[in-house]
């Protein structure tokens, strides 16, 4: 199922098939993309566990009715799946718990970045979003990730600085997007 689209993009549903499948596994294995992930927490080391990974996203989202979820980022012209962008409630300091704070984010595969893909998947994502009365919105980043900050820099985000409200107190590198 589409979620959205934009001139470029196609965000939609992970789904199943063989090929998506083989995408997340692709992306979330990489060091290179899960380093700034948790740590490296959650990086899948073998196939299979894709499934799990896509059944553990459907479960998580599935309340929310398709406004809260993980997406694939697929691009019109080639078809391939850049990555996934989220939107979703931020997980508290016990790490579990839903906060009433929004969290837009994106994890792409190193051949797509540099391309503009998550700005363009995120800015779709935060328009929907806003559109629904939400006043603002939070991108959490492990120190570091340049990249990802300059993705929240083009977003047109304000940098908080380091905060430890969310996801069992882990300090993250915190943007703000208040509604236009």
């Amino acid at each position: 199922m589409t979620v959205t689209t934009t001139d470029r993009l196609i965000l939609r549903e992970w789904t199943d098939t063989p090929a998506d499948l083989a995408r997340i596994y692709d992306i979330y294995s990489r060091d290179e993309v899960m380093r700034w992930l948790g740590g490296g927490a959650g990086r899948l080391t073998e196939p299979g566990q894709a499934v799990e990974r896509l059944a553990a996203w459907r479960q998580r989202y599935a309340p929310y009715a398709g406004r809260y979820g993980i997406w694939a980022i697929q691009v019109r012209d080639t078809e391939q799946v850049a990555g996934s962008v989220l939107l979703k409630p931020l997980p508290g300091r016990d790490g579990q718990t839903p906060t009433e704070d929004i969290e837009v984010g994106w994890h792409l595969h190193p051949d797509s970045w540099g391309h503009g893909y998550a700005t363009e998947a995120a800015r779709a994502v935060l328009a929907a979003e806003f559109a629904t009365d939400t006043r603002q919105v939070y991108a959490v980043v492990a120190p570091g990730n340049e990249r990802s900050m300059a993705v929240c820099r083009r977003l047109g985000m304000t940098h908080l600085g380091r905060r430890t409200d969310w996801y069992g107190g882990t300090e993250v590198e915190t943007f703000l997007r208040t509604s236009p």
